[in-house]
């Protein structure tokens, strides 16, 4: 049977009719499986769609049962490693349950921004949002904003309720700031991410606390961007004295970068300075030396925020996730003060 379509648009339920020689009608109970078809009509609407490469239009089906199977990302950054990977990972999770998942990102820090990236998303009649807002500014905007389909954030803290899923940023810092000190260090420096940002804080914590518990003296910790040039340029700086051995930061971009001043400098690293990151991006186990990071699951966290989502959008009930646990992975940026 010669199957021609028009190049100029995609197969129909029409065409599909037309080639399997049935009404419309039928190929639509075939779509929506209806049990009153015959198997023989069936195989027939079946490889009609074959032939035609005819994909059916789920979301136009969803939507006239008052479905969108749609979830909704409200980002305040999704340029930095974290945030992007929980994007890809929710993004993994939502496809494999059979969910569209679209992003809005917020311009800035205003509350008519905010607003209007959480109104585009209600627009488009998402049945959940994942709010990933981690500046406390944003976040307290957030809170102020009416929310009214099931919605769950991610956050590096447990203060925000049972909508929260996190990774424990605090236990992270402690354990790379726990390796360099059972290492023998104790002139440690931490360069800490910008103010405002709740893994920043939440990593500063951790770190202070680590070290208070181990009863080693510290210094305050340097406030950085995130950024490999920040990293860099504070490191060229601290060189001026050189009184540390070992510094935790907070991220494994402003890592390189210090990486980079050590080198610039003809300093062995771990020999001279011992340098722990954090998020263990793909690149970390290229650095040279590898670099002892903090690795997060992004993947488990993608699956779990889905998981909490769709328990909701069911009406099944609130799922209250277990605080994901960092894991410290020891490379070959740290070892022994040489002194």
């Amino acid at each position: 049977m010669s199957i021609e379509v028009p190049k100029a648009r995609a197969p129909s339920i029409r065409d599909v009719a037309r080639v399997a020689e049935v009404s419309y009608q039928t190929v639509s109970r075939v779509l929506n499986d209806h049990p009153s078809i015959r198997d023989s009509t069936r195989a027939r609407v079946v490889q009609a769609m074959k032939d035609l490469n005819y994909r059916p239009n789920r979301a136009a089906r969803d939507l006239s049962r008052g479905r969108s199977r749609t979830i909704g990302v409200l980002s305040a950054s999704s340029a930095e490693y974290g945030p992007a990977s929980s994007i890809a990972a929710i993004q993994d999770a939502g496809r494999d349950a059979g969910y569209l998942v679209n992003i809005a990102n917020i311009a800035g820090e205003k509350p008519e921004s905010i607003q209007g990236a959480l109104d585009h998303l209600l627009n488009q009649g998402v049945e959940g949002i994942v709010v990933i807002a981690p500046q406390e500014r944003v976040f307290a905007v957030l809170q102020r904003l009416s929310i009214d389909v099931p919605f769950v954030t991610l956050q590096s803290d447990g203060n925000r309720g049972n909508r929260t899923l996190f990774v424990d940023q605090i236990a992270g810092a402690r354990l790379a700031t726990r390796h360099l000190i059972q290492l023998g260090h104790r002139r440690i420096f931490h360069l800490a991410g910008p103010q405002n940002w709740i893994e920043a804080e939440a990593r500063m914590h951790g770190f202070l606390a680590e070290m208070g518990a181990r009863d080693v003296p510290t210094t305050a910790p340097i406030l950085g961007d995130w950024t490999a040039n920040f990293g860099y340029q504070v490191g060229r700086e601290l060189l001026r004295v050189r009184d540390f051995t070992a510094i935790f930061s907070s991220n494994d971009q402003m890592a390189l970068g210090l990486m980079h001043a050590l080198h610039d400098e003809g300093l062995s690293i771990p020999g001279d300075v011992s340098i722990v990151g954090f998020d263990d991006i793909p690149e970390a186990a290229h650095f040279w030396p590898p670099l002892t990071t903090v690795r997060q699951d992004f993947a488990e966290l993608g699956r779990r925020c889905i998981a909490v989502l769709l328990s909701e959008i069911a009406g099944e009930g609130a799922v209250h996730p277990d605080t994901l646990v960092p894991e410290l992975i020891v490379r070959s940026s740290t070892a022994a003060p040489s002194f």
